[in-house]
């Protein structure tokens, strides 16, 4: 399969929407207590404005009739003002999805390296994402795109 990956554009909203129920009931399942299967996490309204906006960047992996096989929705992001860090963009990895009947098909990796790709062209210091725990998947591969634990947030349910 020959994937290229281009910006998002409207036509594309219906499977990225499915993708994103994909994602959302994989995450639904290893977290049932925040997670409601059965809905989406954007309206088509949202969506458009997304796709529409530099500061949110959605990027799709096609295949060779231009069907989308999976996205990477982002966000420009700059530090919080503080007198004790430095100043520096960042480009957060929001969601990253291939279809799950494309995968073992190293479309992720060269999704994620598009990314890379443009973080470096826009002149941003790293790329950050989270990654929920029990999505071990997820995290071995962010793991060999040479990705690594900056920060842990902890929770304490009450």
């Amino acid at each position: 399969m020959s994937i290229s990956v281009r910006k998002a554009e409207d036509k594309d909203m219906a499977k990225v929407s499915i993708l994103l129920s994909e994602v959302l009931e994989l995450h639904a399942k290893i977290r049932p207590d925040i997670f409601i299967p059965g809905t989406t996490k954007y309206t088509p309204e949202e969506l458009k404005e997304i796709f529409s906006n530099e500061d949110t960047p959605v990027f799709v992996a096609t295949d060779e009739e231009d069907q989308v096989v999976g996205y990477a929705f982002c966000i420009m992001k700059r530090q919080p003002f503080s007198t004790n860090m430095k100043d520096f963009k960042t480009l957060f990895i929001d969601d990253l999805c291939i279809d799950e009947n494309c995968r073992g098909q190293h479309i992720g990796k060269t999704l994620f390296d598009y990314v890379k790709a443009y973080a470096k062209d826009q002149g941003c210091y790293d790329i950050t994402l989270n990654v929920w725990e029990g999505n071990d998947n997820a995290r071995r591969f962010y793991e060999k795109m040479g990705m690594f634990v900056k920060e842990t947030q902890m929770e304490i349910r009450i």
